[in-house]
């Protein structure tokens, strides 16, 4: 019988929802306009993708604050202090890939990220600031733990017809997403967690997972529209 431990709740959780991102992901990639689709994907997922950082960053500073007298709080700092340098440049491979692709590096910088963007991105400044750092550690299971696999990148490749220096970033997450997600998982199992604390995780992790649905769905409509407008 399998012990259910804290990450394994949570992986069951992100498990039941996670198909509903998948099918409007499918829907994103089945698309035979994936090469104008693919450019629009890079802008949108570098807005989400550099907060990254940002967000360990801001974790770590309240883990250590609270850290003193919460275990928990520790335990996260722990992990954080040893991930965070793993995501530094992640962001760059996005720009650097939108160039091979043809299109401009700069165009993600200048954009206002939506608003569903931002809720996916700042609700997790909500929770780590006003409720407990190890939030975090929900929406990280959902941006990590999820990886993509190479074949993905061969296939996207295939159907863009842009050259393979498009697609380094899917390529370098399908190698070291799979580490990242069993350093993540037994970090978790090692913390000693609440119901409450497990609630945040779930929460989190979830929302993220609502939120994603929504972005892609977004670059799905934008596209849409664009291409009625040019009629």
């Amino acid at each position: 019988m399998t012990t259910l431990t804290p990450g394994l709740r949570l992986e069951r959780k992100l498990a039941f929802a996670y198909p509903a991102f998948g099918a409007v992901a499918a829907e994103l990639w089945a698309s035979p306009r994936v090469a104008e689709l693919y450019p629009e994907y890079l802008c949108t997922m570098h807005t989400i993708v550099r907060s990254s950082v940002p967000l360990m960053k801001a974790a770590l500073e309240r883990a250590w604050l609270l850290a003193p007298e919460d275990e928990v709080a520790a335990g996260v700092a722990a992990y954080l202090e040893r991930h965070v340098h793993e995501e530094v440049g992640h962001d760059r491979w996005i720009l650097e890939d939108l160039e091979a692709a043809g299109a401009d590096p700069e165009e993600p910088l200048r954009r206002v990220p939506s608003r569903r963007v931002a809720s996916v991105v700042g609700s997790q400044y909500y929770w780590l600031r006003h409720y407990h750092p190890v939030s975090l550690l929900g929406h990280v299971a959902v941006m990590e733990g999820f990886p993509p696999t190479s074949a993905f990148a061969e296939r996207l490749q295939r159907d863009t017809g842009y050259p393979p220096e498009a697609f380094r970033a899917i390529s370098r997450h399908a190698r070291l997403d799979i580490g990242h997600r069993r350093e993540l998982y037994e970090a978790i199992d090692g913390l000693p967690l609440s119901p409450e604390h497990e609630d945040i995780l779930g929460l989190s992790g979830l929302h993220t997972i609502a939120g994603l649905i929504d972005v892609f769905e977004d670059i799905l409509e934008r596209t849409h529209a664009s291409e009625v407008l040019a009629r």
